[in-house]
Parts: structure tokens; C-alpha cells; sequence
């Protein structure tokens, strides 16, 4: 499964459907206003890889290691569709990171 967290829109979970099946928001988890450290603590008992914009969430990753791993987007201000055409470019790259050693997957 593919968390996006919140500073992502929540659009994205249908629009790629189709090549992250599963994928959900954190705020359809009941994570939208939790603190990221949460978040990671709800995701780590399991061998997920959270789709973000926060560089928090790398800073766990390099503090914890994985899991959960880390896909985090280094790009300014970008539509949902930007984000949508990079996640489906990287779209094998990203499900490879779940199981791996690799804490964090940055993309731009």
C-alpha cells in the first residue's frame, strides 16, 4: 500500500488507481491532523512506502531506517498533475523501494 500523506492531494489516491492499487491518504487513515512523527509510527509496523512533501519524514527515515520507506518529492509549488506524472514515471522505481534497504527515494 502507498500512503500519500496530507500535504499531497487526496485526488492522487484515484488518479493512480490504476498503478498503485491499495494506495490511500493519510487523512482517510485518521491521520490528516496528526504530527508526522504519528503518522510514522502508525506506518511502521508495516512494509509501506509514504509518498511525500515533507522533508520531516526523511529526517525519520535517516534517524529510524525502514520501514515504512520514504518517496520524497523535492518540487515547489506544482499541481496534483506534476506529481501524478512523476509517480507514474518513477511508478516501478517506487513499488521496488518496499522490501528494500532504501529509506528514502527522492524525486524531482
Amino acid at each position: 500500500m502507498l500512503p500519500f500523506d496530507h500535504n499531497l492531494s487526496r485526488l492522487l489516491v484515484a488518479r493512480l488507481s490504476d498503478v498503485f492499487p491499495g494506495a490511500e491518504s493519510t487523512a482517510s487513515a485518521g491521520l490528516a491532523d496528526s504530527p508526522d512523527a504519528d503518522v510514522w509510527t502508525y506506518e511502521e509496523g508495516r512494509d509501506l512506502v509514504i509518498v511525500t512533501k515533507d522533508s520531516d519524514f526523511n529526517d525519520l527515515a535517516v534517524l529510524h531506517g525502514p520501514p515504512p520507506h520514504v518517496v520524497w518529492i523535492q518540487r515547489g509549488n506544482c499541481s496534483a498533475v506534476e506529481i501524478e506524472g512523476l509517480l507514474r514515471d518513477h511508478a516501478d522505481t517506487i513499488r521496488g523501494v518496499a522490501g528494500s534497504q532504501t529509506a528514502v527515494l527522492v524525486l524531482r
